[in-house]
């Protein structure tokens, strides 16, 4: 887009990194942080990483990154790594190392957490798994009057599920959010650069979608599937978008 389009339709686009091998999940992916984000194709760029590489990036063309999910560990042990994960991740610690530096828009959602948490230096490892499905997140004094998740309650239920999490942070980063499961749901690095644990963007449709495109991922017995969508369904998730409406606000042109 050239940057007379870009202007024409609100200024610079945002960024979405994405690493969804399987279509539905990432189109879906794609649609909700489009929606939630009160976007059109013009103004969400989309770059489907797990497919094809990062070329340069000027962050000058973008107002702000968002990070999608991903069924990427960081940390699996190296040998466990297909080459596209290693490629993956080799080009987002490049990238995150700048929008850290230079303190550029950034919304990193689960897998944002590992590929931030490592850069900085906070622990990632397994002691904090969370089953797939809804839970209860509970902002910290710092997250209730935080820029980007004052607009969400005190207390607010969202999807989760993930075999990772931060334990530990540096003292850089700032804890916004954390469940009774894991410790982390939400942290801030500088002013301007974030990553959560739970997704935003998910709703009961959305999860059931990663359901279905991730039951023999280890995440939970694929016999359980169809229960998980019920209780997905059945739940009170209806907060968590507003986080990244908000965001788009924050640092739209």
């Amino acid at each position: 887009m050239t940057d007379a389009s870009a202007r024409d339709h609100g200024g610079r686009p945002f960024l979405l990194l994405a690493t969804r091998a399987e279509d539905e999940a990432a189109d879906q992916e794609y649609r909700a942080f489009l929606r939630y984000g009160g976007l059109d194709s013009h103004r969400l760029h989309r770059h489907r990483l797990e497919r094809d590489p990062l070329d340069d990036l000027d962050l000058d063309d973008y107002a702000g990154i968002i990070l999608g999910g991903s069924p990427f560990t960081i940390s699996d042990p190296p040998e466990a790594k297909s080459p596209a994960q290693q490629r993956v991740e080799a080009e987002l610690r490049e990238l995150v190392a700048v929008v850290v530096r230079q303190d550029f828009p950034f919304l990193g959602a689960c897998f944002g957490i590992g590929v931030i948490g490592s850069l900085i230096g906070a622990v990632i490892d397994r002691t904090h798994p969370e089953p797939v499905g809804p839970t209860t997140i509970t902002l910290t004094e710092s997250g209730r009057v935080d820029p980007l998740l004052c607009v969400l309650p005190p207390e607010f239920d969202a999807f989760v599920g993930h075999k990772e999490a931060a334990t530990e942070l540096p003292p850089e980063a700032e804890r916004l959010a954390f469940s009774s499961g894991c410790p982390i749901q939400a942290f801030r690095v500088g002013a301007n650069v974030y990553a959560t644990q739970f997704h935003p963007e998910l709703d009961a449709h959305g999860m059931s979608t990663r359901i279905d495109a991730y039951k023999h991922h280890g995440y939970f017995d694929p016999g359980e599937a169809e229960t998980l969508k019920e209780v997905a369904r059945s739940g009170n998730v209806v907060h968590p978008g507003a986080l990244v409406r908000r965001f788009v606000q924050l640092y739209e042109d």
